[in-house]
């Protein structure tokens, strides 16, 4: 699994070794069996190893162009012109000045919001983006040059939020953990290495940890919980309770009824390269993505557990129609209304994302969530 690297090996091809022989280094070092949230978190964040860190294209819109998936401001630049709408209004009623963006990924959200706030005379003070790939930093800094000053970059969180905050497919990419439901006992499924030392493989042991829900029947099942999202929910949610402001989650997932739905044996985990899907977490290591749906249920308990509340939830479809996708695919070339129709039919993204926001305070009619609020079906 960890030879050493030839010295003829690309660059890339050195890193994967070098996360390799890593991986193997941490799990002798946990006993011969790492948690696969571990696993997940030095995969994709291993400072200059991680899947994050390679410099890669990552982001857009056709595996032609490098890229592993694409992301919704990739897709259309409507999407971020509406979404402003919705930062404007949650500005306006906090009585706040900053936008801070979590895992701002290319960049490409954050200057589609920029330019369509200056548009309208609403633009923030300042536009602070949190994101811990330095490789992924850079070319946020490539992409947003133009807004100077305005476009901060944190290292560390403030003792409080004043602001709204985003995050655009960021809770899916937190680590998960996996339970694996075998012949009626639960079990926790890591990480291990085969007989030879050589490759990975999973290994499960009895755990008392349960999904937030009982699933039904007795048949094999597998699943994820997410300590990791939901704490950084919780600590996004002091910081914001500690001063004022709103935040605004847009992912894939579903209510944790659905989530946990005895059908769902299989799990949500997934791979994503070069635009393909694969459930192989434990091949290629490093050369793909790895996410997991996003229990919003776990969210929205979360939040309340410090002090929020949550002022909307809706499909990606219902929210972006509430601000005015309609009127603006109207107005739009043929091209432009194709690449639109994917962010808002249903066999796209149009369903199976979903729009959370939390407020700290008092809430207000939110333009987003005027129409096919799901808030009830948390």
């Amino acid at each position: 699994m960890s030879p050493d690297p030839d010295p003829a090996c690309s660059p890339d091809a050195q890193r994967l070794l070098a996360l390799g022989r890593s991986l193997a280094h941490s799990i002798r070092q946990a006993g011969g069996w790492l948690p696969f949230d571990a696993f997940m978190q030095q995969a994709l964040y291993a400072p200059q190893l991680g899947y994050y860190a390679s410099g890669s294209q990552q982001f857009g819109a056709w595996a032609a162009d490098g890229s592993d998936f694409v992301t919704a401001p990739e897709l259309s630049p409507l999407f971020g012109q509406l979404l402003a709408r919705q930062l404007a209004e949650a500005l306006d009623a906090t009585g706040t000045d900053e936008i801070w963006e979590f895992g701002a990924g290319s960049g490409a959200l954050a200057r589609q919001v920029l330019q369509a706030l200056a548009e309208v005379g609403a633009s923030p003070r300042r536009y602070t983006i949190v994101d811990v790939s330095g490789a992924l930093q850079a070319r946020q800094r490539a992409q947003l040059a133009e807004f100077g000053d305005r476009v901060r970059w944190a290292g560390a969180l403030p003792d409080a939020l004043h602001g709204v905050v985003l995050g655009n497919e960021v809770l899916d990419a937190m680590p998960v953990k996996l339970l694996a439901r075998l012949g009626n006992a639960w079990h926790e499924r890591g990480v291990a290495l085969d007989g030879n030392g050589q490759d990975l493989v999973w290994a499960n042991r009895l755990t008392g940890l349960r999904p937030p829900l009982e699933v039904e029947g007795r048949h094999d099942y597998v699943t994820e919980i997410h300590p990791q999202a939901e704490g950084f929910v919780r600590t996004v949610g002091e910081l914001l309770a500690r001063g004022r402001g709103a935040a605004f989650f847009i992912d894939y997932g579903f209510p944790e009824a659905e989530y946990y739905h005895w059908q769902r044996h299989m799990g949500t985990l997934a791979c994503h390269q070069r635009h393909h899907v694969d459930n192989a977490p434990l091949q290629q290591v490093g050369a793909k993505d790895i996410t997991a749906h996003v229990n919003f249920t776990g969210i929205a308990l979360a939040a309340q557990d410090v002090g929020l509340d949550v002022l909307g939830y809706t499909s990606q479809g219902r929210f972006l129609l509430n601000l005015g996708l309609a009127e603006h695919m109207a107005a739009a070339d043929l091209p432009a209304r194709s690449r639109a129709m994917t962010l808002l039919a249903e066999h796209e993204m149009g369903e199976l994302f979903k729009v959370i926001a939390l407020t700290a305070g008092d809430g207000w009619p939110a333009l987003g969530f005027a129409a096919g609020d799901r808030t009830h079906r948390l």
